[in-house]
């Protein structure tokens, strides 16, 4: 005989670090992810356990065989089938009350609107180099008030940035407008980790290959990235601060067992982060040119 659902029953092991209450209100909230990827997943059923009841999803791609070292969803079973579709089956055999809505095209001006209409949170999963998706994506949630936040899987750590209503904007911090394509490769790492734990314990350089888009990665980090994302998710859902904005970030290395919170007033403006922008210039002209 079948197990009927009893919402209360299954996330009653939150009760204690959250209340009866809250637990209510997440069962009424809606999160956006965009990318299903190395930490999208991840991101999604950590928040389905959560008790969050509502969701849209994108992404447009399917599962392969150079996913399965970090991806959730990422099977035998799955090769070949779109990402959405299997990240819905799978929150949706967490909690089967779950609303959840697919964008199968993934993001794009079109859709956008639709894609963040009445979202209380947005969380940010595309790909490292989706700039102008993330770059439109970002701006659209500042223009309405729609908390947003990303979190890097880099090495075996995470590195954690939100960007709230009413403080720094995500163009403020990173200042992408206007760059080339490197010139954003760079701004964008460099801004996302201004501590760069994660460079200490690389053993193959030549694995990072940002001009092909290429680069090691690890399912630590991006469990780490969801653990931290669902916490600051449920603090801004619950009003359960501090909230820690931009250009405040934080960096945990579980190799290093290192946390850092870094300050950048100014965003990539800052004189630090001008300097540490022009050394990692000259270190990807260097590796271009020995490509070449």
């Amino acid at each position: 005989m079948p197990i009927k659902f009893d919402y209360i029953k299954a996330f009653s092991r939150n009760i204690g670090w959250i209340t009866t209450k809250e637990q209510a209100c997440l069962r009424e909230k809606k999160i956006a992810i965009a990318g299903l990827g190395g930490v999208g997943g991840s991101h999604l059923l950590t928040l389905a356990r959560l008790g969050v009841g509502s969701f849209h999803i994108a992404d447009f791609d399917k599962f392969e065989l150079a996913n399965f070292n970090r991806q959730a969803g990422a099977t035998i079973s799955h090769l070949n089938k779109p990402k959405t579709d299997i990240l819905e089956e799978m929150a949706l055999d967490i909690n089967p009350e779950l609303q959840i809505k697919k964008f199968q095209q993934g993001i794009n001006e079109e859709n956008l609107q639709e894609f963040l209409k009445d979202v209380d949170v947005y969380v940010d999963a595309l790909d490292f180099f989706a700039f102008d998706a993330r770059e439109m994506v970002f701006a659209y949630c500042s223009t309405n008030n729609i908390p947003a936040i990303t979190a890097a899987p880099l090495g075996m750590s995470t590195s954690l940035l939100n960007f709230i209503p009413g403080k720094m904007t995500f163009e403020e911090y990173f200042q992408l407008n206007g760059k080339s394509y490197t010139e954003k490769i760079l701004y964008f790492l460099l801004g996302l980790s201004p501590a760069m734990l994660q460079r200490g314990y690389l053993v193959d350089p030549s694995a990072v290959d940002l001009v092909n888009h290429k680069g090691p990665s690890t399912s630590m980090a991006c469990e780490l990235c969801a653990g931290v994302v669902g916490t600051q998710v449920m603090k801004i859902l619950l009003n359960r601060g501090p909230i820690l904005a931009a250009p405040w970030g934080l960096q945990f290395d579980a190799y290093r067992n290192k946390l850092v919170k870094t300050w950048r007033p100014g965003g990539n403006k800052n004189p630090i982060q001008r300097l540490g922008i022009t050394l990692a210039k000259q270190q990807f002209l260097k590796q271009k040119t020995a490509k070449e």
